[in-house]
């Protein structure tokens, strides 16, 4: 008998590596002059205390003789949906309001980034001499273009960044987050919408999604990366049978114990929310709000101070799902170098910070991207050193 636990994964130094270039200490965290902050990727590790409180809450057995068939639901369109986890998704859509889904199918996948393979995959058409072309706009997500070159597919190709794209063929957009799509002659275009931060802890909630092919997933809702859970809301069932069949070759479905434990917690967030749950608790959206509103502000005090670096005005817009305007909280901070800085990874790397550079997402190489989703002492180291810049750069 297996038992899930709601906390995630904390060990405490989890992002740091050795650095032989970097000589900055912080009263907060032991032995850092050597070491190297882990910046760039999305481990959304920020929310782990708010788990650990509610770890009872969250507890999931398994006993040794559950879940050992491939299916789950023979007579739904993804035959490996549970139906605790397929209920639990309606419920949190119906609680935030952020999604469309009557009448759609749910695809469950191995995180979204199995989700937008399966999606390129029912999208593209085995008929056609040329592969389709993918394109987003830039910034992009970097895995969108690893992923397509990683695979070498015959269906499909990488065309670039969607502002630029002018070719008359066929083509696949990826859209992230609450924007439009980019590329103006839409007659041979297909969209997929990429919605993993549209959730109200990172951006004001205005309306319901309403799209033909919506990706989400579960790391970014909740914070639970490590589980590798993600969904896809589909219009056509045509495109939902073709997505399925993608899962089936690739992974014979998702696993059962992530999708239970996912259904597990995001029943918990709606407990919260509808006087199900403990009371005095802070509900998890609100938490999550909060925390980043606290950390970006801290964040722009810092930038404020430093002759290096910029990063872009956000956004305002009232939120449905608070009832309250408020700025967008990215789960990243999109840095610029000035100052005759030409490569801001490299920069920020001689610092001791790893953040994922510009080039990889379709910018410019005086961009980075910085998590601000790491654990607290992370991010309070992160804010010495790019104050130390200040004093280094002048």
């Amino acid at each position: 008998m297996v038992t899930l636990q709601g906390e995630a994964s904390d060990p405490a130094n989890q992002n740091w590596l050795p650095c032989s270039n970097v000589t900055i200490t912080n009263p907060l965290i032991t032995d850092s002059s050597n070491l190297i902050l882990r910046l760039e990727m999305g481990d959304p590790k920020l929310f782990v205390p708010y788990w650990k409180m509610m770890s009872d809450k969250c507890s999931v057995v398994i006993e040794g003789w559950k879940f050992m068939s491939h299916e789950s639901d023979a007579s739904n369109v993804c035959q490996y949906l549970l139906p605790e986890l397929g209920d639990a998704i309606k419920r949190i859509h119906s609680l935030v309001h952020n999604a469309a889904i009557q009448d759609k199918h749910i695809i469950v996948g191995t995180g979204s980034t199995q989700l937008f393979h399966a999606a390129w995959f029912a999208l593209s058409s085995s008929d056609s001499v040329r592969p389709i072309n993918i394109v987003s706009a830039a910034p992009f997500y970097s895995l969108y273009l690893d992923g397509v070159k990683a695979l070498r597919s015959g269906l499909y190709q990488w065309a670039g960044d969607a502002a630029t794209y002018d070719k008359d063929e066929p083509y696949i957009e990826m859209v992230t987050s609450q924007n439009n799509p980019v590329v103006r002659s839409a007659s041979q275009g297909k969209l997929i919408h990429d919605l993993a931060y549209y959730w109200p802890q990172y951006t004001p909630i205005t309306h319901h999604a309403d799209h033909d092919l919506m990706l989400f997933t579960f790391s970014k809702c909740t914070g639970h990366a490590g589980s590798r859970i993600g969904w896809a809301i589909v219009k056509d069932i045509e495109v939902a049978k073709k997505m399925v069949h993608f899962i089936q070759v690739s992974t014979i479905g998702v696993s059962k114990e992530s999708q239970i434990r996912a259904a597990k917690i995001l029943g918990v967030v709606c407990d919260s929310y509808q006087s199900l749950g403990p009371k005095g608790s802070e509900h998890f959206f609100d938490y999550g709000k909060r925390l980043l509103r606290e950390r970006w502000h801290r964040m722009r005090q810092v930038i404020g101070q430093c002759e290096v670096f910029t990063v872009a005005k956000p956004s305002s817009a009232y939120c449905n799902f608070t009832k309250e305007s408020f700025e967008t909280n990215s789960a990243f901070a999109w840095v610029k170098c000035v100052g005759g800085i030409e490569d801001c990874g490299t920069y920020l790397k001689n610092l001791g910070i790893l953040a994922r550079p510009g080039r990889l997402f379709g910018v410019g190489p005086e961009f980075a991207r910085i998590s601000m989703l790491s654990t607290n002492d992370e991010f309070d180291e992160l804010l010495t050193r790019l104050l130390n810049a200040r004093r280094e750069y002048n």
